[in-house]
Parts: structure tokens; sequence; C-alpha cells
């Protein structure tokens, strides 16, 4: 009965997130039925457990979603994002159009821009250009899916979405973590999902099948007089972002004493160690020089009317319902923790112990509950702060390094994130004024081949050693 409690109350988190309730209302609401079903006091659990856990998750990523959503919106009102992308699908054109789309999303999310403005920046010239070629408007979530969701997402090391950023909080590495297996999973993420993307094309040129009648959401023409960015201009942010993060993670050596005058403030600090933050440190501080560099370069193409203003009053606003959704969600991880019922799913988690190391079990963990709250950032962030020091201890006595342990937890967090209800699925078929029924089916199929290449990659490391 304990573990039912549980997993109805995980039943009914789903189900509201899926007919669109905010999780930051409904989280501590069925944290706390599951905390009462089992004779925990509701007002202690609520404050002592559930808002404990929140408040420390919001201290911890809060600068990165903040400037994560700034720079995003900065790069799409600046046009740099858009003369990326536009640059992109003018030179590969038609007849390779599905690439064009996919990797126009691909190189704006590595370089640092929030998955949600790559939607909003890549849909109008994806959507004209697939119009022009005669390509079904159905495929273009799909390509979206492809070039965001996934393989610069979370498993390319160095990208600097809050996926790849998460786990090193938790296991004390950085953004760079086990690269050849983020890059060899990655690839074949790119080629399988390409493959597929371009069998669905293929198979509707079949059929006779064109871009089709559709109403909702379309591109209007550009305006004459818009000139957007030299791509080479517009990139420059992103490659700063990436190199000055990069070298603050794997380069520079970042000195513990640095805490030395707050501890001897006696102040309650999170961390002991600074290997611990490096890794949210060095995001922070190169998305600052990108902010920056991308408001000198496109400075001129915010509107005149409250221009500047608008593009980081709206980031950072928007930053705090992305953060504050995970939030809620860590908070309920946390309540379910505590809770009788939990330690025989634990234990049922733990115990899957296929290749002897903790890979499998973290996969499964972080994985589903991402799919069952409908977020990678909040499935990972509920896993690995329920289970990160059981899998580090088990990693630990085997000799295995925590790089592999981050790779995997990122990786496994963009698998089946993507289900129905998850926001960015709604808010990608929103904005390409499409539906589940039509475009889902795709977006379904990247779903499978990330979640799939986890085990690929972890396949890799208990043969070769590799990461």
């Amino acid at each position: 009965m304990e573990v039912l409690g549980i997993l109805l109350s995980l039943f009914l988190l789903m189900f509201m997130a899926y007919m669109g309730f905010s999780v930051i209302l409904f989280a501590p609401v069925f944290a706390l039925l599951a905390a009462a079903l089992q004779g925990l006091p509701v007002m202690p659990s609520y404050t002592e457990l559930f808002m404990a856990k929140a408040v420390v998750y919001v201290k911890a990523f809060f600068p990165v979603f903040m400037l994560g959503a700034v720079f995003g919106k900065v790069m799409e009102d600046t046009l740099l994002a858009k003369g990326i992308s536009h640059a992109i699908m003018e030179k590969l054109g038609h007849k390779h159009a599905v690439l064009a789309v996919v990797l126009s999303c691909a190189i704006l999310t590595y370089g640092g821009v929030s998955l949600f403005v790559v939607v909003f920046a890549v849909y109008p010239f994806a959507a004209a250009l697939f119009k022009e070629a005669n390509i079904p408007k159905r495929l273009v979530p799909g390509c979206i899916a492809l070039g965001s969701f996934t393989f610069t997402m979370d498993a390319f090391p160095g990208t600097p979405q809050i996926q790849n950023i998460i786990p090193t909080n938790f296991y004390g590495t950085n953004a760079y973590a086990a690269p050849i297996a983020g890059i060899f999973g990655g690839v074949l993420i790119f080629i399988i999902g390409m493959w597929w993307l371009e069998w669905r094309r293929k198979k509707a040129l079949d059929k006779g099948e064109g871009y089709g009648e559709h109403t909702l959401m379309e591109p209007l023409p550009a305006a004459a007089d818009i000139k957007l960015p030299k791509w080479y201009i517009a990139i420059l942010p992103l490659v700063l972002v990436l190199a000055i993060n990069f070298y603050l993670s794997r380069v520079y050596t970042w000195d513990n004493s640095i805490l030395a005058p707050l501890l001897g403030m006696k102040l309650p600090l999170m961390v002991a160690d600074v290997k611990r933050v490096v890794g949210i440190w060095a995001l922070v501080i190169a998305l600052v020089f990108g902010i920056v560099l991308a408001l000198a370069l496109g400075y001129k193409n915010l509107s005149k009317d409250q221009g500047l203003q608008k593009a980081l009053n709206v980031g950072a606003i928007g930053s705090l319902l992305a953060i504050m959704n995970t939030a809620s969600e860590v908070g309920y991880g946390n309540v379910i923790a505590a809770l009788p019922g939990f330690k025989s799913i634990a234990t049922f988690l733990l115990g899957i112990k296929i290749g002897g190391t903790p890979l499998v079990s973290e996969a499964v963990s972080v994985t589903t509950l991402a799919g069952i709250t409908g977020s990678a950032s909040g499935g990972m962030s509920i896993a690995l702060d329920l289970m990160s020091k059981d899998w580090l201890a088990w990693a630990n006595s085997i000799g295995m390094s925590p790089e592999i342990l981050h790779r995997v937890a990122s990786m496994a967090s963009g698998g089946c994130d993507t289900m129905p209800h998850n926001g960015a699925v709604i808010t990608l078929l929103a904005v390409c004024g499409l539906t589940h029924k039509t475009s889902y089916i795709d977006i379904f199929a990247m779903t499978v081949i990330k979640t799939f290449m986890v085990f690929v990659v972890i396949a890799l490391y208990l043969l070769t050693g590799i990461y």
C-alpha cells in the first residue's frame, strides 16, 4: 500500500501535467497527498521537506537558468539567432532541407541558446523552406526536435544546456565530462535521427504528399527592410560561450582557498569543495560574456522602443517559470524520498546491477522520472538528489570515474522526457501550428532513438572502458 500511494501520486502529477496544469501548483499538492497517505504530518512535510529542497535547488541553479534565458532572448531580439539559421538554410537549400533545419537548431543549442528560443528562431525559416521544397510541414517538429532536444542538448561534451550542467553539482564534474562517450552517442543519434527523417520525407514524396494546406502559424514573408546579421558575425557569441566555458572548466585551475574568506565568516555554505560548483561558475561567467558580446554586435537591431530593456526583462522573467517548475519537481522528489514506501522503490532501482556498475540503474531511474514528470531537468534532478550518493559510492568502490555517471545521467534525462505532456513538445507543436496527431510520431521516434542510445553508450563503456 505504501508503494501504491507513491505510484498514485506520480500518476496524478503526470496526468495533471499532461492536461496542461502547472507543476508549480500541483507538485506540492500530490507530494503532500502521498505524505498524508503514509501518516506524515502535512504542514511539516511541506515546509521542512518540500520547500527545503526546492530552495536549495533554486540557490544552486537559478543563475544558469536566468542567464541562459537572457542570452537566448538577446540572441533572438538582436536577430543573431535568425541570421545563423537563415544562412544555413540558404546555403544547403531545398535538396537538403531536413539537414538544414537540424543543423540550424543544433548550432544554436550547442552555442547556449535555450531550446524554446531555438524553436521560435528556426521555425519561420524551416516552414518557408519546407514549403518551397514541397516537403510536408508535419515533419518540421521532428527536425527541430532532433536538432534541439537530443545530441546537442545533453550528449555532446561542453553543451551549455542545463541538462548537461545539473550533474556537475552532484558528481563534482564539469560540462566536458566523458567526451568520447558523449561524442560517440551524439553522432549515432544524429545519424539514425537523420535516417528516420529522410525516410519519412521520401515516403511522403512517394505518396505524392506535399507541404499541405495550413492556416495556423504560417510564417509571413520577411520584411524587405530587415537585414539579418552575417552568420560569421552572429555566431561569435556562441563561440565565445563555448570557449570561455571550456577554459574555465578544463584548463583553468580553481583554488579551493577561494572559499576561505566566506568560511571565516561562518556562513552556512552549501559546498565545502570548489569542484562541486566549478561547472556552474564557468557557465555563468561564459554566459555573461556571451550576453555582452551579443548586445555589442546586434544592438542596432533591437527595437528603438525599450528594445534592450525588453530583451533583458523578458529573459529574466521567463527564467522564473523554468526554475520554479523544476524546483517544484525536486521538492516533490524530496517528500517522496522521505516516505517509507520509497525504500522499496530505491532498493529495486539500486538492485539493477546489469554490468556490475551503477550505470543501468542510473539510466533507468533518470529516464523513467523524466518521462513521468515530462521534464528532463526535473526528472534528472529528482533522481540525482535521491540516489546520486549511492551511485557515486558504488562507482568509487569499483574504480569508475564520476564522468561517465555524469554523461549517462545527462543523456538519460533527454530520453523519455519528450512524452506528450512535455512542455517543450507542447510549445513546439503550438508554434508550428500542428497537433500531436499529425506530428508527434516523429518526436516520439527521436525519443526512442535517444533512449536506446543511452544504453549503447553504457555498452561501449562496459566493453572498452572508454569514456
